[in-house]
């Protein structure tokens, strides 16, 4: 399991998790999330907060990766084929 640095949003200042940019480790794109206002389109649509996608830096040190080791399975009796 991966838990993804939070950012604060340029537009909203809410922290948002923010993942990884290929080749450029210190930049992060911020993920897609609505408006604090939940401001609303024609249609009645909650509009994606200004600041959603955008790339910014990363705090250093602040990714944690967690490897589980996967439950080993019950040992069955072997089955005599012959």
């Amino acid at each position: 399991m991966m838990k993804l640095p939070r950012v604060e949003c340029p537009s909203c200042t809410r922290q948002i998790a923010a993942g990884l940019v290929a080749g450029r480790l210190s930049k992060g794109r911020i993920w897609r999330h609505d408006a604090p206002d939940a401001r609303r389109d024609a249609h009645g649509h909650l509009l994606s907060c200004a600041g959603s996608l955008e790339i910014v830096d990363l705090p250093y040190g602040q990714m944690e990766i967690t490897i589980e080791e996967p439950e080993a399975a019950p040992e069955e009796e072997a089955m005599a084929l012959f």
